[in-house]
């Protein structure tokens, strides 16, 4: 009876820390060796004007005119594992907005022959002031939707809306676009 207890117990920790570090995921996205990963900071809106003009995003190309949505990190909006997006990477429960996250729709992703990857940072705009600004790509959406991104955030953020008109373009740091 006690291998039993001892086997449920061993079990029941596994379980916690595969959910935690998710341990036995299969399919683990590899990021790309040739490509260089920076971690952007989004800008601080009390930056004096010379900060703020180094910090401008630069775009590689024009501009893209999407439809933006917003989405909630919940099984009637995701798949069945809300909470861990198509890259991997895992959402935080209690505050999903702060990741500043979207899903594109799949003519946009390079998987899908469109010019967007996961890890890419966008600039939006035509949306609000609370919600343009900086954005990582971490998840994609439904195949039947088109020219598309949707905002991750949470259900108490009481955010709802669609947005036509919507811009986006690839973030470059400047001292990128100059070399």
């Amino acid at each position: 009876m006690i291998r039993y207890k001892l086997l449920a117990v061993a079990l029941s920790i596994f379980l916690v820390l595969d959910e935690e570090f998710s341990v036995s995921k299969a399919e683990t996205p590899q990021p790309d060796k040739n490509k260089q990963t920076t971690i952007f900071a989004i800008p601080n809106p009390e930056i004096n004007q010379e900060q703020k003009q180094e910090q401008e995003p630069v775009s590689s190309a024009e501009p893209l005119t999407v439809t933006a949505t917003v989405y909630f990190p919940e099984p009637g909006q995701t798949d069945e594992t809300p909470f861990i997006t198509a890259d991997g990477s895992k959402i935080n429960e209690k505050n999903p907005k702060k990741h500043r996250w979207i899903a594109v729709s799949r003519d946009l992703h390079t998987r899908w022959g469109g010019e967007i990857n996961y890890g890419d940072s966008l600039v939006v705009s035509g949306i609000s002031e609370e919600l343009d600004g900086l954005y990582i790509v971490r998840d994609t959406m439904h195949r039947r939707l088109r020219n598309r991104i949707d905002i991750l955030v949470g259900r108490k953020d009481e955010i709802i809306g669609k947005w036509n008109n919507v811009q986006i373009s690839k973030f470059i740091a400047s001292n990128e676009a100059e070399g």
